[in-house]
């Protein structure tokens, strides 16, 4: 199913998440708009993870729905890996492989995944390492970075 609501990047309806006897998301609900910046705050233990996992399905929601760009990604004859193609998401504990370079793991999914060219990741993967200033960090390694960085 797709719907359009304009500049709604993300609609979630009435979201559940059951394991078990816990009820990590009862009824969520909520609209991200394309260029707004959301947070979701709350005590460890409060659904957090869950709801930021279940945008994308890596965790299946009980009931609800999760629209991404007006389609209803929850429908079981969506391409899901079609639309993570363009969602980007840090994980709490992310881990860089540690033994390539911090170029090298940020080019590794355009490269395998979008099917880009070295060349272009290369170039792409430069302009992101500008952007937040690490540009003379692209041949370090994990281990040489601090946790800020």
């Amino acid at each position: 199913m797709t719907t359009n609501n304009g500049d709604v990047l993300i609609k979630v309806e009435e979201l559940h998440k059951i394991f078990g006897e816990l009820h990590a998301l009862n009824g969520v609900s909520e609209e991200i708009r394309k260029g707004e910046v959301v947070v979701i705050v709350g005590p460890s233990g409060s659904g957090k993870s869950t709801f930021l996992r279940s945008l994308n399905l890596l965790e299946t929601p009980s009931r609800g729905h999760v629209y991404f760009e007006g389609t209803d990604i929850t429908d079981k004859n969506v391409d899901i890996n079609k639309h993570r193609q363009k969602m980007g998401m840090v994980f709490q504990h992310f881990n860089l492989f540690p033994h390539k370079t911090i170029l090298q793991n940020i080019t590794l999914a355009p490269i395998k995944l979008l099917g880009n060219s070295r060349e272009e990741a290369e170039k792409r993967g430069m302009e992101l390492l500008e952007l937040v200033g690490l540009e003379e960090k692209a041949n370090a390694y994990p281990s040489q970075l601090s946790g800020g960085q």
